[in-house]
């Protein structure tokens, strides 16, 4: 599944040039090597034949010779779990956005577009990963719609899925998010893990404990990269699930996980990202950022690499990668520090990562163009009435760096207009409208958490169901943040004042740009500064904004068919 397999000719140049009897293709000289089974660090040559390396612990000649410089050689690191599109880039930006920082391998879930425009999204993906420098492997997306209670664009069963089993650059079946169903022995969620028995099965289990994570984990799933707290991931590593230690731009898990990375445990966790953006990546980095910053809270050295290699590449039955050593696929990251983890070059699949690299490249053709199918709104749909004999309102609370949101109650004045915001309080509306053109729902509700004062905040990255997220301390920017979102064909609005003072247009299926990551990163820096005017208090309000609409993650959210309790995994009565 893994590997490509060389002709004979080749094999045995492989061979030959491992003895040191034929020149290689590549040879990094001088560098010093970690090893991350041992911890060793030894200086050698690596010679390389083709995408594989053949030689260490000697001295090579080859084709070209890249100099070490006293640089350290470390496996390619491998992103477990993340969702392209919410690196707000297409698939082949996102790899020449993120490759430089030394991931050779990313796992992604295609869910998000799946959620918009079906086995199209998919095949999009699977079209990108064949022409990307990185190896970009998908795992098939086994919820879309997550749930029944809002309203995707698309719907994927079983025989939607199976037509892409087989293919080469696909691994199993996604983050499996309705654990309910699982639980409760759903056909359809039943004939997936079915298809998937002898393959990778991801696991998406926030907070399930007991004999319910018993049942789920009797699917056959084996991965969680939605713990939170130490004690929930040791618990699934007792009962053999594999821990994916998150931080991205919205969940950072990453210090509250960090005790459980040690010498028992580093086969069985691994890094992700789940996601970030390119002005995060610009910032901070990528896995480079959570492999630096888990070395400074006094994780081994060795075994952090190790998790963000070898330990992924195992989880994953990817038996070809993970090691610098002969036989196995040659992703290397040079690095100038191993403490900070700074990436300098960076060889994928046997090529130096250049610019002219990235250039020869295969383009493949947009998608989704015209998904944003709302029709333009007026301030008077944010209306919100209250209900008979109703004193307090459940509001959707939100904290910085989770996508767990919690159940809150505020008092709200009612007028003529319906039930108010209480922008003393923190309290402002929040609605989603259906924009793939099936109900025009909307559904409306309170927030807290945003720190907005004025204006509104209007998103078409709506995860899971990608419908519009909006929102505001008025009814007038609020209408006037999604009209632009619709002219635009989605992506990111800030509006004050009833005119929209930043955006960033996402015209793939509403969730990507036709730009560079760099353009993205920018536009990104505006929009925060648009949403700091407003008073927002949040350090990535637009990711966050996207995260209120997904009813698999406790505690509240909101969707198209309106406020769901996801502890009862009903709507809020």
């Amino acid at each position: 599944m893994t590997r490509n397999t060389p002709s004979p000719e080749r094999l045995t140049r492989m061979i030959m040039a491992g003895q040191g009897k034929v020149n290689a293709d590549l040879v990094l000289r001088d560098v010093r090597m970690l090893d991350v089974i041992t911890g060793t660090i030894t200086q050698t040559d690596i010679a390389i034949v083709d995408d594989r390396i053949v030689g260490t612990h000697a001295r090579y000649e080859g084709a070209e010779i890249i100099e070490g410089n006293g640089r350290f050689a470390v496996p390619g690191f491998i992103d477990t779990h993340l969702h392209i599109e919410s690196s707000l880039v297409t698939p082949l930006e996102f790899d020449r956005c993120v490759l430089p920082h030394g991931v050779t391998t990313a796992l992604c879930d295609p869910h998000e577009i799946a959620n918009v425009l079906g086995a199209e999204g998919i095949r999009y993906f699977l079209d990108s990963a064949e022409r990307s420098v990185m190896d970009i492997r998908i795992n098939l997306s086994s919820c879309v719609p997550a749930t029944p209670f809002e309203t995707a664009g698309a719907r994927l069963e079983i025989d939607d899925l199976l037509p892409f089993r087989d293919h080469s650059k696909v691994v199993g079946l996604a983050e499996m998010m309705n654990f309910p169903g699982v639980l409760n022995a759903d056909p359809g969620i039943i004939a997936k893990l079915v298809a998937f028995q002898d393959g990778h099965i991801d696991g998406h289990a926030p907070l399930l404990l007991g004999q319910a994570l018993n049942g789920y984990l009797a699917a056959g799933i084996r991965t969680d990269h939605e713990a939170t707290s130490a004690a929930e991931a040791r618990e699934k590593l007792a009962k053999g699930m594999a821990i994916l230690i998150r931080e991205g731009s919205v969940s950072k898990d990453l210090e509250a996980l960090a005790e459980i990375l040690d010498e028992d445990t580093s086969s069985f966790v691994a890094l992700c990202t789940d996601d970030r953006n390119p002005l995060d990546i610009a910032e901070e980095g990528h896995l480079d950022n959570s492999i630096r910053r888990l070395i400074a809270r006094g994780c081994p050295l060795h075994h952090v690499y190790r998790a963000a290699s070898h330990s992924a590449a195992r989880i994953f039955g990817l038996r070809d990668r993970g090691l610098v050593a002969p036989g196995w696929r040659a992703d290397i990251a040079l690095l100038d520090n191993l403490e900070a983890c700074r990436v300098s070059d960076v060889v994928a699949g046997g090529r130096l990562v250049t610019p002219a690299l990235f250039a020869a490249r295969e383009a493949v053709a947009p998608v989704g163009l015209k998904s944003v199918k709302a029709q333009p709104v007026t301030a008077d749909v944010f209306v919100t009435a209250p209900k008979p004999g109703q004193n307090r309102v459940p509001v959707i609370g939100v904290k910085p760096g989770l996508i767990l949101t919690f159940r809150e109650e505020a008092s709200l004045a009612t007028t003529q207009t319906g039930l108010q915001p209480d922008l003393d309080a923190d309290v402002i509306k929040v609605a989603v409208i259906e924009r793939h053109g099936i109900n025009g729902n909307i559904g409306r509700s309170f927030v807290t958490g945003f720190g907005l004062t004025r204006g509104a905040i209007a998103s078409s990255v709506g995860h899971d169901s990608h419908n519009i997220t909006v929102v505001g301390a008025n009814d007038a920017d609020m209408a006037a943040a999604v009209n632009r979102l619709i002219e635009m064909g989605g992506g990111f609005a800030v509006a004050d004042a009833g005119q929209v003072t930043a955006e960033l247009a996402l015209p793939i299926a509403g969730l990507m740009s036709l730009n560079s990551f760099e353009e993205v990163a920018a536009d990104l820096h505006h929009l925060r500064d648009a949403a700091k005017a407003l008073g927002c208090t949040l350090p990535e309000p637009f990711l966050q904004v996207a995260f209120l609409a997904l009813p698999v993650i406790p505690h509240l959210k909101m969707t198209d068919r309106g406020l769901f309790d996801v502890d009862r995994f009903d709507f809020v009565s």
